[in-house]
């Protein structure tokens, strides 16, 4: 129990239903939904859709999506793959010909084809009970009528100013006046809203096909892009089969590559060996065995993750016991390795989404356009702000990760499930780029060798290792600071609060729900 003296808050405890979301306006959605007879997958959707309005910076209709999902709290988990794929055009000797040494951060070249309306229809249509203009009524609400701008978005939001400023579209919208909107503001998005109209009575043909495509196509080629109104007719998610490990008595089950889910267990499969429970959860140690892991594990993400409908990944014998025991034995726990390449990671603005409903059906649910505003290029009569998940593929043509026609980036954004004894018993993740991995493990073995409730795990202080340096919040103790100095790791504080999560967990003997919602973030769980 916490300490009630002491700011914090409490997790959320409910019998029905419990939703988590990183904005009060998207939790209120999701649970209103619920309440009128929707089951979990139709709150996560309109939660989505909300969260596209109301957090535009992190994410909206012109980006990508990954769902596991447990539908009446079994243990078998479905994955969905809602990632955009390269122009058909796209291909290394094109950018190289044309003087690229890496795909640019912004503008046409970083955009991939969205993929997340495509998804969004798929799970409603499989999984939902509800129909696409119920669940994306609040957005359009929201876009028409204003929303009040939130704390954390407003700062997020100011820091990308001079990015929106290069597109005159992207500064209409975003950059009201010419800046960007503070915190208590009231902002709307006309354009966007009608868009989500014309898709809530057409369906995934009202995005990739029609007007709407045709503007979003008109504005990349205008800018250079190679993009085709068939590469946005052809986009279609999958249905694939989740990687996963054992940890703690639990089974943890993460997306299979193209997405850097497998980082996440790799780390696990490391810590397993050390007896993390017996640690200061705050101290020194346990921060560096962290820390060590996952520099392993972020060598072979950076090594061997890309889209497997076009490269082979060793996923198996990555996740293998003996692997783990090799890369254990590069670790001591008295200094920092010196061997490892530094790895700078990308930073990024999501969503994550934690539904769990009265019949327990539990859906992990995560949407992003990456970057703060994505690549900064709007359809001008859409509002339909384009991601930049292009920029993450390479240039070299032998790596993984190389752009190719139709291929999928590696993909940070990665939703996570727990399940134990045959059921599922937690939909959790951590937002934050290639903070993620990190985010997973330490809300993991925050509940399950330190014995935290959600809401503890979240608040606990966190760290994490980037482009040579670890990054330590405000809240990690002086004590554990000077340790992590001693064992040779340079010491910074990062400008943001790393990453934001939330996570929904069952106890399945009492027949109830704990939710939890990451201080870092504007939002809050919900129950019902």
């Amino acid at each position: 129990m916490r300490d009630f003296q002491f700011p914090g808050r409490s997790p959320v405890r409910a019998t029905e239903a419990i939703a988590a979301t990183s904005h009060p306006l998207s939790t209120l959605a999701a649970i209103e939904m619920l309440r009128a007879g929707g089951n979990a997958m139709d709150g996560a959707i309109c939660a989505a859709a909300v969260q596209g309005v109301v957090e535009p910076q992190s994410t909206g209709i012109g980006g990508d999506c990954f769902v596991l999902y447990c539908p009446k709290g079994q243990s078998q988990v479905l994955a969905f793959n809602g990632s955009g794929r390269a122009p058909a055009a796209a291909t290394v000797d094109w950018y190289r010909d044309k003087g690229f040494n890496e795909l640019p951060k912004q503008g046409p070249h970083a955009v991939t084809v969205p993929g997340a309306i495509d998804a969004w229809c798929r799970l409603l249509e499989d999984h939902g009970s509800k129909t696409l203009a119920e669940v994306l009524a609040p957005a359009i609400h929201y876009a028409e009528n204003g929303y009040v701008v939130h704390d954390r978005v407003a700062f997020d939001w100011a820091e990308p100013e001079t990015d929106l400023s290069a597109d005159e579209h992207a500064a209409r919208i975003f950059l009201p006046g010419g800046v960007a909107p503070k915190a208590g503001d009231v902002h709307k998005q006309p354009e966007l809203a009608a868009t989500l109209r014309v898709i809530a009575k057409q369906g995934r043909a009202g995005f990739y096909e029609g007007a709407v495509a045709v503007d979003m196509v008109r504005r990349l080629k205008e800018l250079g892009g190679l993009h085709t109104a068939e590469d946005f007719a052809a986009t279609r998610g999958d249905y694939v089969a989740p990687v996963s490990v054992s940890y703690g008595g639990h089974e943890i089950h993460q997306m299979p590559p193209n997405n850097q889910g497998l980082t996440a267990l790799l780390m696990l499969n490391v810590l397993s060996g050390f007896k993390l429970g017996g640690l200061d959860p705050n101290g020194a140690e346990r921060l560096h065995l962290e820390i060590e892991a996952g520099r392993l594990a972020y060598r072979d993400r950076d090594r061997f993750v890309g889209d497997q409908d076009h490269v082979p990944v060793p996923v198996r014998a990555l996740l293998s016991a003996a692997y783990a025991d090799r890369l254990r034995a590069e670790i001591d726990r008295e200094r920092a390795m010196t061997h490892l390449p530094d790895v700078q990671l990308p930073g990024s603005d999501t969503v994550y989404i934690s539904i769990v409903d009265r019949d327990r059906n539990a859906v992990s649910f995560i949407n992003s356009t990456y970057y703060s505003f994505g690549s900064g290029v709007v359809g001008p009569k859409t509002g339909v702000m384009l991601q930049n998940r292009g920029s993450s593929f390479r240039l070299d043509a032998g790596h993984p990760n190389a752009i190719a026609p139709g291929k999928r980036p590696m993909h940070t954004i990665m939703p996570g499930m727990a399940t134990k004894s045959g059921r599922v018993v937690m939909p959790f993740g951590v937002m934050g780029g290639g903070y993620q991995p990190f985010g997973h493990v330490h809300l993991l073995t925050n509940m399950i060798d330190f014995g935290m409730d959600p809401q503890q795990a979240l608040d606990a202080p966190r760290v994490f290792y980037n482009d040579g340096l670890v990054e330590a919040e405000r809240n990690v103790p002086t004590e554990a600071i000077e340790g992590l100095r001693r064992r040779g790791h340079a010491i910074t504080e990062p400008h943001h609060p790393l990453g934001g999560g939330q996570a929904v967990l069952i106890d399945w003997e009492k027949g109830t729900l704990t939710g939890a919602s990451d201080p870092r973030k504007d939002g809050m769980a919900l129950g019902c």
